[in-house]
């Protein structure tokens, strides 16, 4: 896993990066990643995007300050748990329930706040984690204030390995 105390150091390229080097040498990849999206220069969300070429919202800057009880928030952004629910699941369960005689990787990026707002992401994560014959490659936050018990979880895995990237 790799994880960063900022944004914008370079975490979601480098997975980027990573994942054409093994698409390139011809290893068995499936995931997401999440990718800004930017209006007019200014940050106005964040997209999924699949390893397939899918891509949906995940979050949106909300224009008022008022929360309904269905909303998830996480500062201005509200997040769509649907998309990200329906892009990841069937992506996670289809490598999750695979042959195991062939090695796969699986990509997530990310494991922070906004996605852990979907249980069934969690339990699926939990899954691929315990899963045998599968390598993930993912991010995770550095805790600021109260962490995240899952990230919290993955961190204390004795078969994980975190880079800090700075």
């Amino acid at each position: 896993f790799i994880s960063s105390l900022f944004l914008g150091v370079g975490k979601t390229t480098l997975i980027q990066k990573v994942t054409q080097a093994l698409k390139s040498s011809g290893i068995s990849i499936d995931g997401f990643y999440t990718e800004e999206v930017r209006e007019g220069g200014r940050r106005t969300g964040f997209d999924v995007v699949t390893l397939s070429g899918k891509r949906g919202p995940l979050s949106r800057v909300s224009s008022d300050s008022s929360t309904s009880r269905r909303e998830y928030r996480v500062g201005q952004y509200v997040v769509d748990v649907v998309s990200f629910e329906q892009l990841v699941l069937p992506m996670l369960r289809n490598v999750n329930h695979g042959s195991d005689a062939e090695k796969k990787i699986c990509v997530i990026d990310e494991i922070g706040k906004m996605e852990l707002f979907s249980q069934p992401f969690i339990q699926a994560v939990r899954q691929t984690l315990t899963g045998s014959g599968t390598v993930v490659l993912g991010t995770i936050p550095i805790p600021k204030g109260k962490p995240l018990d899952l990230v919290e979880e993955i961190r204390s895995r004795k078969d994980v390995k975190v880079f800090n990237v700075s």
